[in-house]
């Protein structure tokens, strides 16, 4: 999806951010990929503070601001309605 918000022209950049005390599966999460990987830590606890859980999509605006959270488990991607819904999002916070 990286590639085609990209190819889009739209200014979107997707980024995986790991909870605290799940450390032992970054390794596996970023094998083989190119997505770039954060690790939550207690300094900043963005887990906590934008109320998120495990496979939640958190959308950010230009400001930094949640404007919209997609759980993976809930909207399997294999769908493409789901796929669609979710480019619809990243689109919709990257178009002025």
């Amino acid at each position: 999806m990286q590639d085609e918000l990209t190819a889009a022209g739209l200014d979107v950049t997707i980024v995986g951010i790991n909870s605290i005390a799940a450390e032992s599966g970054n390794s596996l999460i970023t094998a083989g990929r190119d997505l770039a990987w954060l690790q939550e830590t207690p300094a900043e606890p963005v887990w906590t503070d934008w109320g998120i859980s495990y496979r939640d999509v958190v959308i950010l605006d230009e400001n930094n601001e949640v404007v919209a959270i997609y759980n993976l488990t809930q909207h399997n991607l294999g769908d493409s309605l789901n796929y669609e819904e979710l480019y619809g999002l990243f689109e919709a916070a990257a178009t002025p």
